[in-house]
């Protein structure tokens, strides 16, 4: 179970939550970039990129038995702020088809590069899965 946390006189977020309390098991899923399940890109699009970073997170969810639902944390590494800004509603779609949930307590930060020249996007998580 998860709950938003939203101090009453802060602006409402967009996109995000500004805190989440959960309980069960904790799943700390490492960086996930835009490539396959073979470590090979398909594309060199920010959007086909984030797509295929999130479709890995559900991946390593599904690993654990878990689901999109039970995200609490999420940190995206980009290399291009400006393309981010500028593809926003592209990669919020891509989001809501995958993940869904904005009950995701989370933050972007731009970077000069990532490991993988290649790699546009890198997002980590962090779920907590009801106990069974």
């Amino acid at each position: 179970m998860k709950q938003r946390l939203q101090p009453g006189d802060w602006a409402e977020p967009k996109g995000y939550a500004n805190g989440v309390v959960a309980s069960g098991r904790q799943i700390y899923i490492a960086g996930q970039i835009g490539w396959n399940a073979l470590c090979e890109f398909e594309s060199d699009d920010l959007v086909a990129q984030t797509r295929q970073a999130l479709d890995n997170v559900v991946a390593v969810l599904a690993a654990a038995g878990a689901r999109p639902e039970h995200i609490v944390r999420m940190t995206w590494y980009l290399t291009d702020k400006r393309e981010y800004l500028a593809r926003a509603r592209e990669i919020g779609r891509v989001y809501r088809e995958l993940i869904g949930d904005y009950t995701v307590a989370m933050s972007a930060v731009q970077v000069a590069a990532l490991i993988e020249d290649r790699a546009k996007v890198e997002i980590e998580v962090t779920a907590v899965a009801p106990t069974t």
